[in-house]
C-alpha cells in the first residue's frame, strides 16, 4: 500500500529543499533499499518538467571497492564525479543504512585516500549546487536508534515533514545574534571552552540542506579555542563508534583527545594538519529530536544541543581550516544530560537547553512544535 507520507516527503524535497525548476537536471543518489522514495521523487521531478538522473549505491560493494582502492583509481573517479556535478543543477542524497559496521575492517588509510580524492567534487557540489541530504528508514537504522522499525519509520517521516517554514522564521534572531557576537563560552560537566566567532557568518538550516533539520551554524576563529569540552553523545566515524570523547584545546588546536577508543581516535586526528582544528560550531533546536540515535543527521539537530565539527569548514562560514575530514561531535545540555550554559559575550543565552533571551523564546520546544 502506498504511504502518502513518502509522497509528501518527495514533494517537500523537490519544492522546499531544492526548489526545482523546469528543464533543470537533478541527480538522485540513493541506496538500493530506498526505492519507494526514489520512485516518488522521479514522478515529482517529471511533473515539474525537469530531468532526473539516478545512482544506486550498495554498502557491501562500496566496502569491496574501498579495500582495494589506489590513488590513480580514485583520481579518475574524482574527475568523473567533478564532471558529473558540473553538468547538473541539484543533488538529492538519500542514505539507507544496511549495516552500521560494514566499514569497520577498512583501514583508516583507505578512508583517507578516498576522502582526499573526493574532496574536490564534494566541495564543488556543496558550494555551487543546490543539494539536500536525508535518511530513509531501514531496519538497520531503526535498530541503531533503539526503536522498532514501525516506530522509527513514523518518527522519521513525521520529523522530515514538519513545518520548516515556521522554524526558519524562528531562527532568524539567533542568526542575527551570532553575527553580532565575538566571544562564545560553553560550560557543562567537564566542559569549559571559549572561542571567538567575531565576523563569521551564521547560517540557518531549516530543511534546505538536510532533512530532518534544525540548527544555526558558524565557525570559530581557527586559533581561538581554549579549554576543554566533553561530549555526551556517541558518534560513529568510518564504522567505529566513539563515546566519552573529551578534547583539550590550546590556541585552536586539539592538544589532547581521549575517548573509549583512544588509538583509533588519535589516528583520525593525525590524518592531516586540519583534523586537529575546528571547522564548525552549531546550535541544535529541533523539538522532535530529543535522544541520540548514533546518526549525525539527527543527533546534531537534537533540541538543547550544540556541536563542533573537527576538520574542514564550509564555504558559507569559512574560517580557513582545510582537512579531508568533517567529524561532528554533539553535546546535549538539557538537565537529564547534565545541563549546561552557552554565553555570548558574557551574556547567558541558553541554560539547560532552554533559551533565556526573550527574542529567542520562539526556539524553545513548546513554541516550535
Amino acid at each position: 500500500m502506498k504511504d502518502e507520507r513518502i509522497t509528501k516527503l518527495a514533494a517537500r524535497l523537490i519544492h522546499h529543499s531544492i526548489q526545482l525548476q523546469p528543464k533543470e537536471r537533478i541527480l538522485i543518489r540513493g541506496h538500493i533499499n530506498t526505492k519507494p522514495l526514489l520512485k516518488e521523487l522521479i514522478d515529482e521531478i517529471y511533473r515539474v518538467g525537469a530531468y532526473p538522473y539516478v545512482e544506486l549505491e550498495d554498502d557491501e560493494i562500496s566496502r569491496h571497492l574501498l579495500l582495494g582502492n589506489v590513488k590513480e583509481q580514485l583520481d579518475t573517479a574524482s574527475q568523473w564525479a567533478l564532471k558529473k556535478y558540473t553538468d547538473i543543477d541539484a543533488v538529492i542524497i538519500i542514505t539507507g543504512e544496511e549495516n552500521n559496521a560494514e566499514m569497520t575492517d577498512v583501514p583508516i588509510e583507505r578512508h583517507r585516500l578516498q576522502g582526499e580524492a573526493m574532496n574536490s567534487p564534494t566541495l564543488f557540489y556543496v558550494n555551487n549546487r543546490r543539494w539536500v541530504l536525508l535518511n530513509y528508514p531501514t531496519k538497520a537504522s531503526a535498530q541503531k536508534a533503539g526503536m522498532t522499525f514501525n516506530r522509527y519509520e513514523d518518527f522519521l517521516l513525521n520529523v522530515c515533514t514538519m513545518d520548516y517554514g515556521k522554524m526558519e522564521a524562528a531562527l532568524k534572531p539567533l542568526k542575527q545574534l551570532m553575527q553580532r557576537t565575538d566571544k562564545v563560552r560553553i560550560v557543562s560537566p567537564r566542559t569549559d571552552l571559549t572561542f571567538s566567532i567575531k565576523g563569521m557568518p551564521a547560517v540557518i538550516c531549516a530543511g534546505k540542506k538536510n532533512l530532518p533539520d534544525g540548527e544555526v551554524f558558524t565557525a570559530p576563529i581557527k586559533d581561538s579555542l581554549n579549554g576543554r569540552i566533553s561530549f555526551n553523545t556517541p558518534t560513529t566515524y568510518e564504522g567505529i563508534t566513539f563515546s566519552d570523547i573529551e578534547l583539550n584545546f590550546k590556541k585552536g588546536k586539539i592538544i589532547k583527545a581521549t575517548s573509549n577508543r583512544d588509538p583509533e581516535m588519535n589516528q583520525i586526528l593525525n590524518i592531516d594538519e586540519g583534523s586537529r582544528f575546528i571547522g564548525e560550531f552549531a546550535i541544535g533546536i529541533n523539538p522532535y529530536i530529543l535522544e541520540p540515535m548514533d546518526d549525525i543527521l539527527f543527533d546534531e539537530k537534537i533540541s538543547g544541543s550544540l556541536h563542533l565539527a573537527l576538520g574542514i569548514a564550509y564555504d558559507e562560514a569559512d574560517n580557513g581550516n582545510r582537512s579531508s575530514i568533517h567529524w561532528d561531535m554533539v553535546l546535549i545540555q538539557r538537565p537529564e544530560y547534565g545541563g549546561g550554559d552557552i554565553y555570548f559575550d558574557d551574556v547567558l543565552i541558553r541554560r539547560d537547553g532552554f533559551f533565556v533571551l526573550p527574542e529567542l523564546h520562539a526556539l524553545n520546544p513548546n513554541s516550535l512544535k
